[in-house]
């Protein structure tokens, strides 16, 4: 009886989805090699499982393993693998119709989906759509597989051309062989039956997985290996050397995640890190979870020492690495963590995902967002239970990235404004929590003070603060250019509004009306004076000492604001400001004299210069003429030495 033999045609609707794989969805060629070994390492662990009811179908062969053999001079790559095989039946089914994955229904949402650059489902592993994977490097396709348990192979070949063979034919031993006809090299393209490029892609791609991916290679050895290679000088002896083949594992198989987190050492965690970050730091912290439920992963992720350089750049990548089964599906993970978690190094492990049909963009569904929200609730506790010291250090480093949440944030604003610190007037060498903040706060003090800049010495020494600094108040300072975006996002804490001390009314010093009403008309000719520059004049509740300041109304960009709109290349329009006046400073009270006994006195005009001089330098500003600014000040210095 002859052996069983077909020829067929692939269904409409199969070629149209072997036309869609092959030219539009697949970006990177070597993504087929992936594809096939996921495969092969399925087929393993399908015959792992059957063999614990049935142990007769592993005969002699317990060793599992992945095989490539590539072969440069008749360009062709081989996958083999020992797994658990398919029948004849099983191939018509898997290979021949993709009658599980495949259907016009499919193809259509595949249509659809490249239509609106939205992702089409796919099962992670299943022998049929990433299969098909393999018609973007190869010409023609063999698949010669021999299932566990039965005495008959299966042949299935196609050169992608709408059509398929089907044939018994013999093969010893259980399992897959997929032979690949590579297609012609063009230029700048990659020979993948070179050993390097193999390696490579399956160290990125196909790292981890639980089964080793071998190939023979050829090395040089010596005949003799007790004889030196080099003599007493280093010169090379002569040795006698010869090619020997050997085969080599090229995956680590080192998945740590899925141990037991307490059987992993410090040593594998820095090892793994350095890994998967490229970064050789040691990290300052892990996180390695397990949820089994209606939503299963594993995640294992660092918390990086040093800042990664990138962090603050257009370009930046997210870390975390995302995997289904011990299988590589993408890097730069942004679905699983937020914008300002984005220095978090690690894996996560999901066998549940939904993804499209290349793999490469992340299905937007439920159990993504339930994985980044438990993901993230994880990391914030890792954060809250740190010791001071080591949160400290990580805040050092990674603080201003944190506080980019306040704004982005909202459901988790609560938690975030836990974590954040600052420096304040109080405490100028270490971190202050809000909460902290809040317990020192003064019995009469209802609001949360704080003043922004660039400068730390120049806040200190505002004079906006002086008045805050004689009641005792502390002062956050807030020095990072984020802080700016902070404060817009994060309004109260604990019930106790945040309130700028260089913008509105602080009342925290009562003005003297009768005394301030005597000034209105000094004011008033200093305000007609400055009005291409300022939009009112008043006097300050803020200031003890000094003699001026700037200020705006509550609803106003604070000065650092615009000055790093401005450094941003953003065109805003000019800001007027409030200049105000300390009514109790002598200079303002001769000024004052000086008005009443001669309003047409040109000083006047010179000092009112000088105050909105003394102002911008306050805060740190550059004035627009410093020569005339010098000019008046040396006068007055002449003048006050009798």
């Amino acid at each position: 009886m002859s052996p069983k033999k077909e020829t067929l045609q692939f269904k409409t609707e199969v070629q149209q989805l072997m036309n869609i794989i092959i030219n539009s969805l697949y970006s990177n060629r070597e993504i087929f090699l992936r594809e096939l070994i996921s495969n092969a390492s399925d087929a393993i662990d399908r015959l792992r499982f059957k063999s614990q009811t049935e142990r007769n179908l592993l005969g002699d062969d317990a060793e599992f393993k992945i095989k490539l053999i590539p072969d440069e001079k008749k360009q062709t790559l081989e996958i083999i693998d020992n797994g658990i095989g398919m029948t004849y039946e099983e191939v018509m089914e898997n290979i021949g119709t993709i009658a599980k994955s495949g259907t016009a229904e499919f193809v259509a949402a595949l249509e659809k989906s490249k239509k609106k650059a939205t992702p089409a489902p796919e099962l992670i592993g299943q022998f049929g759509v990433g299969f098909y994977s393999a018609f973007i490097v190869a010409d023609k396709v063999t698949v010669t597989t021999k299932a566990a348990g039965s005495d008959r192979a299966v042949k299935w070949e196609s050169s992608g051309d709408g059509s398929y063979t089907i044939e018994e034919t013999k093969k010893e031993d259980r399992g897959t062989r997929i032979l690949l006809k590579l297609k012609k090299l063009e230029e700048g393209e990659q020979d993948f039956t070179q050993e390097y490029t193999l390696r490579h892609i399956v160290k990125q791609h196909s790292d981890f997985v639980n089964y080793p991916v071998v190939m023979d290679v050829e090395r040089e050895e010596q005949v003799d290996p007790s004889e030196p290679m080099f003599d007493k000088d280093g010169k090379p002896t002569g040795a006698k050397m010869h090619k020997v083949i050997r085969e080599e594992t090229l995956n680590s198989m080192k998945a740590i995640w899925t141990k037991n987190k307490n059987d992993i050492t410090e040593e594998e965690h820095k090892e793994f890190y350095n890994h998967i970050s490229h970064d050789w730091n040691p990290p300052l912290d892990h996180l390695h979870v397990k949820l089994e439920g209606t939503t299963e992963y594993t995640a294992l992720l660092y918390l990086p020492s040093k800042a990664p350089f990138d962090l603050f750049s257009q370009d930046h990548k997210h870390g975390i690495h995302l995997y289904s089964k011990r299988v590589f599906i993408m890097d730069d993970c942004k679905e699983l963590m937020p914008e300002y978690l984005r220095f978090v190094k690690g894996v996560v492990d999901a066998p549940d995902l939904n993804l499209n049909v290349s793999r490469e963009i992340l299905q937007q569904d439920k159990i993504v967002r339930n994985i980044r929200i438990n993901l993230v609730k994880k990391i914030f506790e890792l954060l809250s239970k740190m010791d001071k010291e080591k949160y400290e250090a990580f805040y050092e480093v990674f603080g201003p990235v944190i506080k980019e949440g306040l704004s982005t944030d909202y459901g988790n604003k609560d938690k975030l404004a836990d974590l954040v610190r600052f420096k304040t007037t109080k405490s100028r060498d270490k971190w202050i929590s809000l909460k902290d903040y809040v317990a020192n706060m003064k019995e009469d003090q209802k609001e949360i003070y704080y003043i922004t800049g660039d400068n730390m010495a120049t806040l200190l020494n505002s004079p906006h603060l002086e008045q805050l600094r004689e009641k005792d108040y502390e002062i956050l300072l807030m020095t990072d250019p984020v802080d700016e975006w902070v404060v817009q996002g994060l309004t109260e804490y604990d019930k106790k509004p945040l309130k700028s001390a260089e913008k509105g009314n602080l009342d925290v010093n009562k003005v003297d009306e009768k005394k301030k009403d005597d000034y209105s008309a000094l004011f008033g000719f200093i305000k007609g004076h400055l009005e291409d520059k300022i939009k009112e004049v008043e006097a300050s509740s803020r200031l003890k000492d000094s003699i001026a300041c700037l200020t705006g109304k509550e609803s106003d960009m604070s000065a650092y604001m615009e000055k790093i709109m401005k450094a941003s290349g953003q065109d805003i329009p000019i800001s007027k400001r409030i200049l105000e006046l300390n009514i109790d400073h002598p200079f303002i009270g001769k000024m004052k004299h000086m008005f009443e006994t001669d309003t047409t006195n040109p000083k006047l005009k010179e000092y009112s210069n000088l105050l909105m001089d003394m102002a911008i330098i306050s805060e740190g500003g550059k004035i627009e003429n410093p020569s005339q600014f010098s000019k008046t000040v040396g006068e007055l210095m002449t003048s006050s030495i009798v």
